[in-house]
This record gives structure tokens, C-alpha cells and sequence, in this order.
């Protein structure tokens, strides 16, 4: 899907914000990111991110998946799956590649005997787009655009991670620095209740 139209293959042409509910299945032409609760299935033609708040009750079906968030169904993604660590899966995964991070929750079975799209009978065919043997002077191959595209779609993963991470941190930081405030003002207060009494 990726290597009909290069250009497209890097843009999420399809979002689902924060705090969205959609009750019924989506289908979405190129890429697609979703971080609100679909209640229903996903068919996505290129990518699928699924953000560590979204949430899919249903199968999902794309070329390639980045999970973050959490997943009652089985997902089906030719060319590569990957769950982040917040990534949460209940359900079979059928793909070429799979990724699974530290943390990252999957019940189920994956099955990656796929049928290659890159056999002997057509690798002729096949291996010039693949950039096996692309002329000089031509743009990067598909392999490396969706390579490309799984890195920065993994890092934005990452980010976010990590940004919720930061926020819990600060949250543990702001309760310690309030209890810390309470110790110390305490003493304070008896101190001075007792002056005027000893004086």
C-alpha cells in the first residue's frame, strides 16, 4: 500500500482525538491515528497508530500497526505490528514482523506464516521496488520510506510515553513536596505556640 503513492504514505490522513467515542466499525484510506474508544472494528489501507488513551473493541486490520493503547480483538497487519510498552492486546496477531516492548500486555497467539507477497515467482518484479536494484539518481526505495515511517512513528509512541511518565513524576513530586511543606511547617507552628508560654 505504501509504495502506490509515496508521498501520502507519510501523512496520517485520518485522526480520532482524545475523548472520542465512535460506536460503529471505521475505515480509513492511508494512514491513520486513533486515541479515543472505538467500539467496533478498524480497517485502515496503510498504517494504524493506536495512542496509549485509545481503545478498540474489535478486530483491527491495516499494512502495519503501532499499538499503544489497548486492543479487544485480533489484529491483522501484513507487513509489521509492534506494541509499545503501554500497549495492552487481547487478541490474535497475524503479520510478517512483530515488535513487543518491554511492559507491553498481549493474550493471544501470533501466527506470522503469512503468505509472502515477495515470492520467487514475482521477486522480478518486486525487487526494483524494494530498492534491491534501483538506478542512480532515483528516490529512496519503499523499504526504506517505511522504515522511515516506523522510526518516527515509534519515537512519537516513545514521546508520549515518556511524557506520561514525566507527568506522573510530577504529580509524586507535587504530593511529596506538599508533605515535606506539612513536616516542616508543623515544628514551626509549635514553636512558636510554645514561645510566648515558656517567655
Amino acid at each position: 500500500m505504501f509504495g502506490r503513492n509515496e508521498n501520502t504514505s507519510e501523512k496520517i490522513t485520518t485522526m480520532l482525538g482524545p475523548g472520542s467515542d465512535l460506536q460503529g466499525s471505521l475505515y480509513a484510506e492511508g494512514s491513520a491515528r486513533v486515541d479515543g474508544n472505538v467500539n467496533g472494528n478498524v480497517t485502515v489501507t496503510g498504517m494504524l497508530i493506536l495512542g496509549s488513551a485509545g481503545r478498540i473493541s474489535g478486530d483491527v486490520t491495516a499494512e502495519a500497526v503501532i499499538l499503544g493503547g489497548e486492543v479487544l480483538g485480533n489484529v491483522t497487519a501484513p507487513e509489521r505490528a509492534e506494541l509499545t510498552a503501554t500497549a495492552r492486546v487481547s487478541g490474535d496477531v497475524t503479520t510478517r514482523v512483530i515488535v513487543i516492548d518491554e511492559n507491553a500486555v498481549f493474550q493471544g497467539r501470533c501466527n506470522m506464516d503469512l503468505p509472502a507477497a515477495d515470492t520467487e515467482e514475482d521477486h522480478s518484479d518486486r525487487r526494483p521496488v524494494l530498492g534491491r536494484k534501483t538506478p542512480s539518481g532515483e528516490t529512496a526505495s519503499n523499504g526504506e520510506i517505511k522504515q522511515k515511517i516506523m522510526e518516527v512513528l515509534r519515537k512519537d509512541a516513545e514521546d508520549r510515553h515518556l511524557e506520561e511518565q514525566r507527568q506522573e513524576g510530577r504529580q509524586e513530586d507535587r504530593q511529596e513536596g506538599q508533605q515535606e511543606d506539612q513536616r516542616k511547617d508543623q515544628p514551626e507552628d509549635q514553636q512558636e505556640d510554645r514561645g510566648p508560654a515558656e517567655g
